[in-house]
């Protein structure tokens, strides 16, 4: 790769370029168990599975699997939260070179069901609460097997009677995940899949219209997660295999759960404290008990926690960095949360279509809070024209920002023509609005499809909302542009309130409007008790944008 302005940046250590292993994921799992047998690999709320325990239940599973007709091809969907049967069987299916679909389990019955007509499902795993779900899923797509999981199949013993499993009723093609272990060995099950192998579909939304499945090959797979554990590596001097503990926080169905979390300590025999609901009050208690090494969290977790008393009189001398993405986060919060306990605070960025890291803040080389830092080893970045996407912009000016490496995706499964419209040779076009500094740091503007067209002018939301941040009433916010039949369209604010304080529109207003060009102050303002997040913390905002709304 030639010379870029962020390589300047790069951590002496830190290649430009890596040499990748061609290792597919379920040999990575088999190496690290080979080495570290009895390092825990996860900790689920004071059970500790250790790798070689994960190793051998990985292997019982692919053979139960093998039993029940699963071959190298097969698509096995994941509707599961972050419990050890979703590791299980994420790897199982891996070693039989079948294909793994994310899935999120809080879902209706239609939204599952187009995704697994989509990628051609055949087998399920579920949990067993979910179990009439699973039958409507049966009746309405492909799928013949549905395995049912439950929570408390792998809990301490006294925490099992407070998760009873659910009573499901026989039925052909119906199996319980402990009975499938129970019935098989642990000893090796061949790696089938090569490294070019369609290893993974990740359903992503984008902004609009239905969800697509990203196809990841092992190649994807394995060099993604090299990129990112050879970044820990370099990046952080501290990170030792075996030692460090991350708190999984994001959902493993979604990629940032899965590669950044569930992958990587699989690569680097790492913990994984497993969340299944993140929760303030669940997030505090693990934090305590477990003593993570890394931290990381999205930008409305961290605002949660740091409105929590507990939170902010804990001693968390153990944690050696924050680690935040999905959405940018407001530098008061960055410094709210420095002020708790001032390590590197790495902000990392990228999307489903890269498996899915681009870019991070260079651990231990400058933090400026309003990036989301630089290209990764291997990822080269360009920024280009919004009008036609075929001109490259110079340092500072604003674009949709473009990827190329090894862990952009394949394409979008069975949309040819979607693919299409956002690949062309190796680049990827992500749809965000950005732009480089002169030290080849990355600035976030806004989604392309967020964008505020108000009387010819602009408008980039994420102005408005980072702004908006530092009123001291305002715990959250989400700008969205809706239809004027003047202006084509204004702005209007969801604004909630910091617990116990009172806020008016007219306070909103005033205070954008001191600080704000006038063609950017918003005119509408509606007060909600929370705003519709995603399953990693994500403000929703498409979703507010399509909400009714009255002038």
């Amino acid at each position: 790769m030639q010379e870029r302005p962020w390589h300047r940046h790069y951590d002496p250590r830190v290649p430009r370029e890596l040499d990748f292993e061609r290792i597919t994921a379920p040999e990575i799992l088999r190496r690290t168990a080979g080495k570290h047998p009895d390092k825990p690999a996860q900790i689920f709320f004071g059970t500790v599975i250790t790798y070689g325990a994960l190793e051998a239940d990985v292997n019982r599973f692919a053979r139960a699997l093998q039993r029940l007709g699963v071959r190298e091809g097969d698509r096995v969907s994941l509707v599961l939260p972050n419990i050890p049967q979703f590791t299980i069987a994420n790897y199982a299916a891996f070693r039989l070179g079948a294909v793994t679909v994310m899935n999120n389990p809080l879902y209706t019955l239609e939204e599952l069901t187009y995704q697994f007509n989509d990628s051609e499902s055949s087998v399920a795993v579920m949990l067993d609460v979910a179990f009439p779900l699973g039958e409507g899923l049966m009746a309405r797509t492909g799928v013949k097997k549905l395995i049912l999981a439950s929570v408390a199949d792998f809990l301490p013993e006294a925490l099992k009677p407070q998760f009873p499993p659910a009573a499901v009723p026989e039925k052909e093609g119906v199996y319980h995940f402990r009975d499938l272990l129970a019935a098989e060995g642990g000893g090796p099950v061949e790696n089938v899949p090569a490294w070019d192998d369609l290893g993974a579909l990740l359903y992503t939304g984008g902004t609009t219209g239905v969800s697509k499945g990203v196809m990841l090959s092992h190649a994807n797979i394995s060099a993604n997660i090299s990129a990112n554990v050879q970044q820990f590596r370099s990046w952080f001097p501290e990170a030792v295999d075996g030692e460090e503990r991350l708190l999984a926080i994001y959902p493993f169905f979604h990629a940032a759960g899965w590669t950044g979390i569930q992958n990587t300590c699989i690569y680097a025999a790492w913990t994984a404290v497993l969340v299944p609901r993140p929760e303030p009050g669940v997030i505090l208690e693990l934090i305590e008990k477990t003593r993570p090494t890394l931290l990381p969290g999205v930008s409305t977790i961290f605002v949660a926690l740091l409105n929590n008393e507990r939170f902010l009189k804990m001693d968390l001398s153990f944690v050696k960095g924050y680690l935040t993405g999905a959405a940018p986060m407001a530098v008061e919060t960055i410094a709210a949360l420095k002020r708790v306990r001032d390590v590197p605070l790495i902000n990392v960025y990228g999307l489903t279509e890269i498996t899915p890291m681009g870019t991070a803040t260079p651990w231990g080389g400058r933090e400026k809070p309003e990036t989301v830092g630089v290209p990764l080893p291997s990822t080269d970045l360009k920024i280009v024209d919004l009008e036609t996407g075929e001109r490259d912009l110079p340092i500072g000016e604003t674009g949709e920002i473009c990827f190329k490496g090894p862990q952009v995706m394949l394409g979008y499964y069975k949309k040819k023509e979607e693919t299409d419209l956002v690949l062309k040779d190796g680049w990827l076009k992500t749809g965000d609005v950005g732009y480089l500094d002169a030290d080849g740091y990355l600035t976030i503007v806004d989604r392309k499809k967020d964008l505020i067209i108000s009387g010819g002018y602009n408008i980039y939301p994420r102005e408005i909302d980072e702004l908006l941040m530092t009123h001291p009433k305002v715990l959250e916010v989400c700008a969205v542009g809706v239809p004027d039949p003047y202006r084509g369209e204004t702005v209007k604010v969801f604004v909630v309130a910091r617990p116990g304080e009172t806020l008016t529109a007219q306070e909103v207003i005033s205070f954008c409007r001191e600080r704000l060009a006038p063609y950017k102050v918003p005119r509408l303002v509606e007060f909600l008790d929370a705003l519709p997040k995603s399953s990693v913390g994500k403000v929703l905002r498409r979703e507010l944008r399509n909400r009714p709304h009255q002038a």
